[in-house]
């Protein structure tokens, strides 16, 4: 049965671990089997729809890793919580919120976590999907050998630079180079119009990656418009494409998005 999106998540579906590596531990929640996928939160944290994403991957046929990197998990995002939680993050040392050409120190600890992933499930590899402030961070976790199947969901950093990407430029380039080396692709989701994901960092992307880079841009009018508090009072516009704005219903081009992502996992992950 789908669960209410308006009440908290009780997440007891999910196993909850305590992994750690290099010593930083955190809360991790795991479900399903096959090949691993790692899904990172979307700010202000685990919302019932990040759950309900990532039930979807594990419903698909693949180990679900969903760390708690911010916020309470399973709560319906509040205004005033969800702009505390965000303010915290962006000067929090683990994040690079604001300056670009620089790699978050979070995506080691996940990089580790992919590598984990893959050692407890098998197969050719990991995917990994990031969202919002997270967004870019599946790209940065390539640097790890297992992960295969990036995904980055309306990359939101850099804050304060629209065309900027959140990666060091020796990063990138070593990206790139195995995207050559393995021929391997990136996809990536926005709204046409979100203000926090703009055409130019797209463009930045594309510009470093080549065709690695394969963008969906979809169009305004696909977004969801009733969302949770937070949502309503600070990303009042179309934003979060598998999650806070999808439409779950047939034809639904949010729902295609999810869809097409689930069918990556499987192309890349499944031998």
């Amino acid at each position: 049965m789908p669960r209410p999106l308006d009440q908290d998540d009780p997440l007891d579906d999910f196993d909850r671990r305590h992994l750690g590596f290099d010593g930083i531990t955190k809360t991790v929640y795991t479900a399903g089997c096959g090949p691993g996928v790692v899904v990172m939160t979307e700010m202000p944290g685990i919302s019932p729809q990040v759950a309900r994403f990532a039930r979807w991957v594990r419903d698909a046929g693949f180990t679900v890793y969903m760390p708690s990197l911010f916020g309470r998990d399973g709560a319906v995002p509040q205004a005033e919580e969800g702009a505390a939680i965000f303010k915290r993050a962006c000067v929090s040392a683990e994040f690079r919120a604001l300056a670009a050409n620089e790699s978050s120190p979070v995506t080691q600890w996940l990089r580790a976590l992919a590598k984990q992933a893959h050692s407890e499930c098998g197969g050719p590899g990991v995917g990994a999907i990031g969202m919002c402030f997270t967004g870019n961070f599946a790209l940065t976790m390539m640097l790890e050998r297992s992960v295969l199947a990036p995904v980055l969901s309306q990359p939101t950093l850099p804050l304060k630079d629209p065309a900027g990407v959140e990666i060091s430029p020796a990063d990138l380039a070593a990206v790139r180079e195995r995207l050559d080396r393995e021929d391997l692709s990136v996809l990536a989701y926005r709204f046409e119009g979100d203000p926090y994901c703009r055409a130019e960092r797209f463009a930045a992307y594309r510009a470093a990656l080549g065709p690695r880079f394969v963008a969906r841009v979809l169009p305004d009018s696909a977004a969801n418009p009733d969302t949770a508090p937070f949502f309503r009072q600070f990303v009042a516009h179309p934003h979060s494409v598998v999650t806070a704005h999808l439409i779950d219903e047939a034809g639904q081009p949010t729902l295609q998005a999810r869809d097409e992502i689930l069918d990556f996992f499987r192309q890349r992950l499944v031998p």
